[in-house]
């Protein structure tokens, strides 16, 4: 995914005006090459070698596909037990039976979303571009709230609330069922926020939140910090090198926490105790996948990374993906699963990094994170085609 940045509490303003108050060290341009923040934009990017012949292949047939609209945003999938919720950028938000695909329901909010949809299998709560929360329940609209800040991140649906992270790094908690605010905190001093989905989620009875390079541990119930622990430290000598923004989304591997840092990081913290369990310096700008073996991710040049989640150890690394594109990885059954900008999926081995299978889609390239649910997994690919595989 291409990188966006955004001053928080502005409007995105033409390229041509960016670039002019990028030359004055005050703003970036809104796009820029993605893995390449430091070193600066390649005309021509190195294409991506012969894929390697499969040995010990795997099965995952298709069992079921879908349509939705076209996606234009951070996308999350929300999983819930039998159910897969998805958004599109039209505004359509809609429940899948896991199993079958078959349609739960299906509803419009009435305005291009921002970000994706989160849900805890009862409410479902989306984000439009006019900045309004929208909560549904069954497909029908509950409520509907101005927020006056853009939103990257998909809100979480926990504990009978809506958490919203802004793009300003603020947090809001509402009541799920009429909509009341609850509270709302903001951590300043960051004049430069990266405009990709970011971390929200929870750990026991605790809210974790990306603000800027920091995960903050916030209690749901008046937004108090519990803890803060830098995942990267932010270097460079203006504020784009400096950028390290939490990538959504983190994984949760018993007590420990682990997350990307954007260009920067990849790190696993105690979620008890608020301290730093490992960390790695990685550049790359897509979110990583975790279990209790294993922490995958890859890095500007699609190079794998895997580590041991007790210790960081290198467990292995693979360049056979080489300038493929892929996104952000999930973990299934044995094996590592990786979408790319050609909308083929790539099931590697945790043990070694070895391909054991590749899936096409349709071509239009894999966004988002593959959802598992059990042996199954959900790929969304940009055009809106969904897609959903079973491990054998």
């Amino acid at each position: 995914m291409t990188p966006r940045f955004e001053t928080p509490g502005s409007r995105s303003l033409p390229l041509s005006m960016l670039n002019k108050l990028a030359s004055a060290g005050r703003i970036v341009p809104l796009a820029i090459c993605a893995g390449l923040v430091l070193a600066g934009c390649a005309t021509d990017k190195p294409k991506p070698g012969p894929l390697e012949a499969i040995s010990q292949p795997i099965s995952a047939p298709l069992v079921w596909q879908q349509k939705v609209g076209a996606i234009e945003f951070p996308l999350a999938v929300a999983v819930n037990p039998g159910t897969f919720t998805v958004a599109s950028a039209d505004g359509t938000v809609l429940a899948l039976q896991s199993e079958t695909g078959r349609e739960l329901w299906r509803a419009s909010v009435g305005g291009r979303l921002s970000a994706g949809v989160g849900s805890d299998g009862r409410y479902a709560a989306v984000v439009t571009r006019g900045n309004d929360l929208v909560v549904l329940e069954a497909g029908k609209q509950v409520w509907r709230k101005p927020l006056g800040i853009r939103v990257n991140t998909e809100p979480l649906v926990a504990g009978e609330r809506v958490f919203v992270l802004g793009s300003d790094r603020s947090v809001r908690a509402f009541d799920v069922v009429d909509g009341r605010a609850l509270w709302n905190v903001r951590r300043s001093g960051d004049p430069l926020t990266l405009a990709q989905r970011s971390v929200i989620g929870a750990y026991k009875d605790t809210l974790l939140v990306g603000q800027g390079a920091r995960l903050a541990a916030l209690s749901p119930n008046d937004g108090s910090v519990r803890w803060d622990v830098a995942v990267a430290s932010p270097r460079g000598t203006n504020e784009i090198e400096r950028l390290a923004d939490l990538v959504g989304p983190s994984v949760r591997i018993g007590e420990a926490v682990c997350a990307r840092s954007f260009q920067a990081a990849v790190s696993c913290i105690n979620a008890e105790r608020g301290a730093l369990v490992w960390s790695k310096n990685l550049g790359g700008t897509d979110g990583l996948a975790a279990d209790e073996q294993l922490v995958a991710a890859a890095d500007s040049s699609d190079r794998i990374s895997a580590w041991k989640a007790n210790s960081g150890e290198v467990a292995w690394t693979s360049e056979k993906l080489l300038y493929r594109q892929l996104g952000t990885p999930a973990m299934l059954g044995d094996t590592v699963v990786f979408g790319d900008t050609a909308g083929t999926l790539h099931f590697l081995s945790k043990a070694d990094g070895s391909t054991r299978l590749r899936a096409a889609t349709d071509g239009s390239g894999v966004v988002g994170v593959p959802a598992v649910m059990g042996k199954m997994v959900l790929v969304v690919t940009r055009s809106g085609g969904l897609f959903a595989f079973r491990v054998e």
